[in-house]
């Protein structure tokens, strides 16, 4: 069970001690607080933890500054979508809105080569209103010989690169809990000009301890891609890890799906699951075209298949995009096949805006006939 407070309601409050101090003496029930703090107003939930199915919804409603109660399902207790749950399902973070109302475009390096390479990406996404982009930094790869990111090394130049084109959030994957601790210190040394969103790839969706660690800490969102080779319900559970540890700021990636039925397509296209997962769950879905299709094959349209998939996806309703581009894809060190031209970027956003704008009628022609 969920207790939604009223918003700005202060702990120090007589109603909220009165509310604790009931709580406290409910046999078998523990309490876990969260709080989300916003530029105009602080809410906070409360999280009632062991068997609560004799409790009252209405008695519960009634008690000092409750403004709504949710009852809720055994699966995705904190990040599921429950009977009634009309909670905001947006969060801010460096400025930048996520939600499942909202569109972000993150396109940029899947590695980061060269600064001179990330300074022309940098440079294009200001110049055409981005404030989002991808850098990798540590590469999982399948072979040991493969380049697997410059690491640590390269986190001062991007993080200084991108505050110089104001570059708002750069997705980021770790694989250990060692690189969470090499960000927060480059960007304190760096004075912080960028803001980072941890991102956990398909390779570890399941790597369960990974998942506690990055739930722990909420000062960085996480983006988890769903696992190549699971099924949607498992990698949804992955996600429950890290907001049963506490960070609630969670996006979920569809990135495509391991099985060879997605031929001559890297991985089998999912996008068709993102109004599952927005039905199922709260968080924000984002889509990965790039490692999806993994070529920049065309239809004879003239329309690169990436640019396709991307367009299933966001006319589905996915709120973020995560998008491979690259100054000189075949000199890239990882995925260079995949990655689209500097110069397709203003082609690219077009495209995506077009498939947004059909997206956002399709809902308010659902509006009008379900009324």
């Amino acid at each position: 069970m969920i207790l939604i407070l009223v918003p700005n309601t202060l702990p120090e409050s007589s109603e909220y001690k009165q509310l604790m101090a009931y709580l406290a003496n409910l046999p078998g029930i523990t309490t876990r607080v969260h709080t989300e703090v916003g530029a105009e107003k602080t809410l906070t939930e409360l999280y009632l933890i062991g068997n609560t199915k004799s409790l009252s919804t209405d008695e519960i409603s009634n008690l000092p500054c409750v403004d709504r109660v949710v009852r809720v399902s055994e699966e995705y207790r904190v990040l599921g979508r429950h009977q009634n749950d009309t909670r905001s399902t947006s969060f801010e973070y460096n400025g930048v809105t996520f939600g499942q109302d909202t569109l972000n475009v993150f396109a940029g390096l899947c590695a980061v080569d060269t600064l001179e390479h990330v300074e022309l990406m940098m440079k294009v996404l200001q110049q055409e209103g981005q404030t989002c982009t991808r850098m990798g930094a540590y590469k999982p790869r399948t072979s040991p010989y493969s380049f697997q990111g410059h690491g640590s090394t390269c986190l001062p130049y991007v993080f200084d690169l991108a505050g110089k084109y104001d570059i708002k959030v750069i997705a980021m994957e770790i694989t250990h809990e060692v690189h969470l601790e090499e960000i927060r210190t480059a960007l304190h040394q760096t004075g912080s000009p960028t803001g980072v969103m941890l991102q956990i790839g398909t390779r570890n969706t399941q790597n369960f301890e990974l998942l506690k660690i990055v739930g722990r800490q909420q000062t960085f969102p996480v983006l988890i891609k769903r696992g190549f080779g699971i099924t949607l319900d498992e990698s949804l559970n992955a996600a429950e890890y890290l907001a049963s540890e506490g960070n609630r700021k969670v996006i979920f990636g569809l990135r495509g799906m391991k099985t060879n039925m997605g031929d001559p397509h890297r991985n089998f296209v999912d996008f068709s699951h993102v109004p599952v997962v927005k039905r199922l769950t709260r968080m924000p879905v984002c889509i990965d075209p790039s490692h999806s299709v993994g070529t920049r094959a065309a239809s004879p349209d003239g329309t690169l298949d990436i640019m396709h998939a991307t367009a299933q996806g966001v006319i589905a309703g996915a709120n973020m995009v995560l998008v491979d581009f690259h100054p000189v894809p075949n000199k890239a060190l990882v995925d260079g096949p995949q990655a689209l031209l500097i110069k397709e970027l203003p082609h690219y956003l077009e495209d995506v805006r077009i498939a947004r704008e059909a997206y956002l009628k399709r809902v308010e022609l659902a509006r009008r006939f379900n009324t």
